[in-house]
């Protein structure tokens, strides 16, 4: 058998298992979906399964969120779920989406579209279609361009969306060029893909996005932000993340990324600090236990973007970038307001990337009981994840440093844990609270109570556990120093 035909066999083997993907997912869903559209077609209207619902079914992996396409509008697919559906929502009412649940199930359906776009912002100009054919047409990519008909389950596919399932590419039913300037945002969607699905990109479609990458500034930082956190939590984030710096992409909304390429590591021992955060991010992910941390995966990535603007050469060449974890977080928190990540998500990000050189030192044997429960405190919640991120950031070559640093933290994580066996580290408090403060001092309410707290607690996390009359004790003589008391 030549290499030619060997190929052709090998994709008409993946084809046949996709149908039989396919037909296993459809069987489980088919209760709902083809009652469904028996009353669709009772009504007089057509209803289709369609997009990344059949993809997903072609691939194994049809979740519980169904989409579906019909040539009914919204008032029509009203009445026709009406009493039938478990409950129905009308969010996306105004771009022809009615939504409804029914037996576990969450399903969309949407009147056929022919949409516009006004080529300013990525928002279209609805108007409704009269075909499945001009709805497919419309789609991002071949793969998500295919429909399945109910009930009588016939499959349309007019842009050979299910031989590119099987060569793992991704294409656009029309030219990249129409389909991008049309929505910018699919270029992200093309990245996102790779990451989630493994596939790769067409070099037409590479080419446009790299051509285009600037009309991505065309999209607002809300629908960035969920497509790359997306890609970021995808299977194979590395591979998405370096479309993005290719093609020029990340460039548009996380130029930090694309900046630390022109970055050689302290030790010379990374190509550049690009590629060793890459692989910092895939060792953040081998620690995961359930699923995509998002936060830690965004530590790793952002952990050093500080470097560029802290590298310094001594006069022995050497390069140094000192205090880049402080500067990295201040362009985190940037960064990530800019991208509208939530705050609470955003704090916890920036303060792993300004914790994760705290533990290099260690080693040297310098760190009191102190150091280790002001190391535990200013972690808190996070000392899991920061255990992660310091132990991915280990990238280097040399076997003999590795195994070294390894140590280290393992000595580090058991001390850990017997500094909290013996005093609770996980709930630093002074040894008094306010109202002992307040009864002590003799003082109402207010700034003074706040500062003998904190000075409390800066003893308990010098000192350890003071029983009641040492704290006493300690509170009074810092109170006579500043003037509280004669």
């Amino acid at each position: 058998m030549s290499e030619a035909s060997a190929s052709h066999a090998a994709d008409r083997r993946e084809l046949t298992a996709a149908q039989r993907n396919a037909v296993a997912e459809l069987l489980r869903v088919s209760p709902v979906a083809d009652e469904l559209g028996r009353r669709f077609v009772a009504a007089g209207h057509e209803l289709h399964l369609v997009g990344g619902s059949v993809r997903d079914a072609l691939l194994g992996r049809l979740g519980e969120d169904l989409d579906f396409c019909t040539d009914a509008h919204p008032d029509e697919t009203l009445r026709i779920i009406k009493g039938w559906a478990e409950s129905i929502w009308e969010t996306g009412r105004e771009f022809g989406t009615i939504g409804l649940q029914r037996d576990g199930l969450r399903l969309e359906i949407t009147t056929f579209r022919a949409e516009a776009y006004d080529q300013v912002s990525r928002n279209p100009i609805v108007e409704y279609g009269t075909s499945l054919e001009d709805d497919l047409k419309r789609r991002d990519f071949t793969i998500n361009a295919m429909a399945v008909s109910l009930p009588d389950h016939r499959f349309t596919d007019p842009h050979g969306g299910l031989a590119d399932l099987a060569a793992k590419a991704i294409r656009t039913p029309g030219t990249p060029q129409e389909s991008f300037r049309d929505d910018p945002l699919r270029m992200l969607r093309a990245a996102r893909f790779t990451a989630q699905l493994r596939f790769a990109v067409h070099p037409d479609v590479r080419e446009a996005m790299t051509r285009m990458a600037a009309d991505l500034d065309r999209i607002t930082a809300e629908r960035i932000r969920d497509e790359f956190t997306k890609l970021l939590c995808g299977a194979d984030p590395i591979t998405g993340l370096r479309l993005l710096v290719d093609t020029g992409l990340g460039e548009r909304f996380l130029p930090e990324l694309t900046g630390l390429k022109l970055t050689i590591d302290e030790h010379a021992q990374h190509k550049d600090v690009y590629e060793h955060t890459l692989t910092v991010v895939e060792n953040a992910m081998s620690m995961e236990e359930d699923g995509c941390d998002f936060v830690l995966r965004m530590a790793a990535l952002m952990h050093d973007v500080g470097k560029p603007a802290t590298k310094a050469v001594g006069p022995d060449g050497r390069v140094s970038f000192h205090h880049h974890e402080v500067v990295g977080a201040r362009l985190t928190k940037a960064r990530m307001k800019a991208m509208r990540y939530p705050k609470d998500v955003t704090s916890k990000v920036v303060a792993l990337v300004a914790l994760h050189l705290r533990f290099y030192g260690y080693g040297r044997g310098e760190w009191t009981d102190s150091a280790v429960r002001r190391y535990v405190a200013d972690a808190g919640d996070l000392l899991p994840r920061l255990h992660k991120l310091t132990r991915s950031d280990c990238t280097t070559r040399n076997r003999r440093k590795a195994a070294a640093l390894a140590a280290d933290y393992d000595a580090l994580e058991e001390r850990i844990a017997r500094i909290a066996a013996e005093e609770d580290l996980a709930r630093v408090r002074p040894d008094l609270d306010g109202n002992a403060i307040m009864e002590l001092l003799g003082v109402p309410p207010g700034p003074v109570v706040g500062k003998a707290w904190q000075h409390l607690k800066e003893q308990r996390l010098e000192r350890g556990p003071l029983d009641r009359d040492e704290a006493e004790a300690e509170l009074l003589r810092w109170a006579r120093e500043q003037g509280v008391l004669d």
